[in-house]
């Protein structure tokens, strides 16, 4: 219950909160709160944030202060609305989506120079146990995704308007290292093997992202055009993805055709001999999408991932993915020696760096034969000793 005078109450969540008035919006008066484990604590933050509110009104301009009672909601459709010149419209489409999805139902309303690290926290935490369709929560990976958005949002607002707003220093999630697939060497050859006694465009498909390291959205994309067979070279310069966008049709994605993931994307990648040799039998008209054959039909990358898993079951090879392709290319070039700028360059990485950290995975062949040359290190300090018997 609230004690006379003070507007301090204990939630149902088990915090106090306390509330004060930080002036008038269009007539209508706006609230701050703050929160405490006790109400010992409430009430000193609430004291310390009226002090504040009223050092912080004898300076602020009067556009300052209308930014002051700004809601999240208002601050997110002008964030939009500065990003959309400048980002691809995949982007753009995966911003709304966290927005509408996410963000504006938990913070929507809220004053943005009231939200707080602890209103961040505790969201986070709740989306990691709870969130997601199924109620039993999203990866970390997913959930820095949606408070990256939440403090572009605010840091935009403190920028353009010039308003104190928390910052996000030390919120970061600490996301745990994936260990990425990659094919064993004998996966890679009974992969092979499969795929040439079995052609098709979508075995050939497979096939050219594994020994190129093509991204499945680019080979999707891919035209029998952007090959060069004088050249023995493919370009890329296109990716395939669905993103969420809804129409008039009530459909909630659509597919778009549009420039790769980065300017480093766009690239020139050697085709090896070999599959060039496969490559050059079955040539298509230029127009022609590389999956299908045809101008007019393409194959998006969800039922790619549906075909390439049905070829993993042929090959009883599991836990693998189509970008298991792509990891597995790269580790394959560094075995062989691959000098790591050319190979990051196919790959279209902007740097070294990210091929070394991301994608480059020493396989356990790789590791068995680093492994066998202490071998020969026990060889040499073992000619020097007696026997070789246990006293």
């Amino acid at each position: 219950m609230p004690r006379k005078g003070e507007n301090i109450r204990l939630r149902k969540d088990g915090r106090w909160e306390g509330r004060y008035s930080k002036g008038k919006r269009d007539g209508k008066p706006l609230q701050g709160s703050v929160f405490g484990k006790t109400y010992k604590e409430t009430k000193e933050k609430l004291v310390q944030a009226k002090a504040a509110l009223k050092e912080t009104n004898k300076t602020l301009t009067e556009k300052q202060k209308e930014a002051m009672k700004e809601t999240f909601q208002a601050a997110a459709e002008e964030w939009l609305e500065y990003k959309e010149p400048i980002v691809k419209e995949s982007s753009m489409s995966g911003y709304q989506h966290i927005l509408e999805k996410y963000l504006i139902p938990e913070f929507g309303d809220r004053i943005v120079v009231d939200i707080t690290r602890d209103d961040v926290t505790t969201y986070s935490t709740k989306l990691l146990a709870n969130g997601g369709i199924s109620g039993k929560g999203l990866s970390p990976k997913t959930v820095s995704g949606i408070i990256s958005v939440l403090k572009n949002v605010i840091d935009h607002l403190r920028r353009v308007k010039c308003v104190p707003t928390m910052e996000f220093d030390g919120l970061a999630l600490k996301q745990p290292q994936k260990q990425l697939r990659v094919f064993s060497h004998m996966e890679c050859d009974r992969l092979t093997e499969y795929l040439l006694n079995n052609l098709s465009f979508i075995s050939l498909g497979i096939l050219l992202s594994l020994y190129t390291g093509l991204r499945i959205g680019e080979l999707c994309a891919l035209k029998w055009g952007d090959i060069s067979f004088d050249e023995h070279k493919l370009h890329v310069e296109r990716t395939l993805q669905r993103i969420h966008k809804p129409d008039e049709h009530g459909h909630k994605t659509q597919i778009i055709i549009t420039t790769p993931k980065s300017d480093c994307s766009v690239r020139d990648i050697p085709i090896p001999d070999d599959i060039y040799n496969v490559l050059v039998n079955i040539k298509q008209p230029d127009d022609c999408f590389f999956l299908t054959g045809s101008e007019s039909f393409f194959v998006e990358p969800r039922c790619m991932e549906n075909h390439f898993n049905r070829v993993m079951k042929e090959c009883v090879i599991e836990g693998a993915t189509m970008h298991t392709c792509r990891h597995s290319f790269a580790t394959i070039c560094v075995e062989l020696g691959f000098d790591i700028k050319s190979l990051s360059e196919i790959l279209g990485h902007a740097s070294v760096s990210i091929t070394l950290n991301r994608y480059v995975h020493p396989s356990m062949e790789m590791k068995q034969e680093n492994m066998n040359r202490l071998s020969e290190f026990l060889r040499v300090k073992n000619r020097g000793s007696s026997d070789g018997k246990i006293a």
